[in-house]
């Protein structure tokens, strides 16, 4: 199996090219804008169900200074009920299609459906994003080499909040397999970013280790992408429900901008912007 290279300072491209479109990670962390088309999301479910608020929403938060729209039609909060693939389809195709004709800003498929991914893409999607990282339908590295686009490759485990050893490096076994298929499909691999899947099966401790650590994943050559926005690990340190953990969310924000983290995936886009240029100009006085 190839091994990640651990030689690099930072990732291999600022550019990550989304189809027709491109994202920028020059000067500062982007900041991707959730957008959840479900009736049970662990912090919005229902609020954009309907296709029209949906829109509405996403182009709410591009106008908040979104970089990106992540959709999901599919809930994987803990306890989620699958749903079929046509009814995920049915949820988030419409938007996709209106988005595309309303804005030029790039727009995220969140699914680890195939069949799911090659509607939204087919629709006009830019990236794909898969919270099983490409290890868990077969078919999805092919579409997404199919219809060149960039993948998120998320970590979940199931396992890895009791096996031993070092919290990096578990993960980096993980990406290990997740970049051996994304190549053996043909995605290049300066299309991969890795999202280190916080509050997926790892412990409180792990995620905070994993989020103080973000600039060594970084070093292994691939752009990260951190989504901790009012996930568990916020509300177990500061004991708030979800809907008041902006704080917590930003402090995360904060930590990863710091580390040079290339975007973050929030639902509070606004300040999330704010924060991530306020630290990219503190960081510029100090980098080279």
């Amino acid at each position: 199996m190839m091994r990640l290279p651990v030689n690099r300072t930072a990732p291999k491209s600022c550019v990550l090219e989304c189809r027709e479109r491109l994202l920028r990670f020059e000067e500062r962390t982007l900041v991707m804008g959730i957008l959840n088309v479900t009736p049970d999301s662990f912090s919005d479910g229902g609020q954009f169900l309907n296709h029209d608020a949906a829109v509405a929403h996403a182009l709410r938060m591009i106008a908040e200074g979104a970089s990106a729209i992540d959709i999901g039609g599919q809930s994987t909060r803990p306890g989620y009920a699958e749903i079929s693939a046509a009814e995920e389809i049915e949820r988030v195709v419409p938007v996709i299609e209106r988005l595309r004709r309303e804005t030029s800003t790039v727009i995220s498929i969140d699914t680890y459906k195939a069949a799911v991914a090659r509607a939204a893409l087919e629709a006009g999607a830019h990236i794909l994003n898969d919270v099983h990282g490409l290890q868990g339908d077969p078919e999805l590295a092919q579409i997404a080499a199919h219809f060149r686009c960039p993948v998120i490759v998320m970590h979940q485990e199931k396992t890895f909040r009791e096996e031993a050893g070092d919290t990096l490096d578990k993960l980096r076994r993980f990406f290990d397999r997740s970049v051996a298929i994304a190549e053996a499909a043909g995605i290049a691999s300066e299309q991969i970013v890795f999202d280190p899947g916080i509050g997926f099966f790892k412990t409180l401790e792990q995620n905070l280790e994993i989020i103080a650590r973000l600039g060594e994943i970084r070093r292994w050559g691939f752009p990260v992408l951190l989504g901790a926005s009012r996930k568990s690990s916020i509300g177990q340190v500061l004991d708030l429900p979800a809907e008041q953990r902006l704080e917590g969310t930003l402090a995360t924000t904060s930590v990863a901008a710091w580390q040079g983290v290339e975007m973050v995936r929030v639902h509070d886009v606004q300040p999330n912007v704010r924060t991530a240029k306020m630290i990219a100009a503190i960081r510029a006085t100090i980098l080279p």
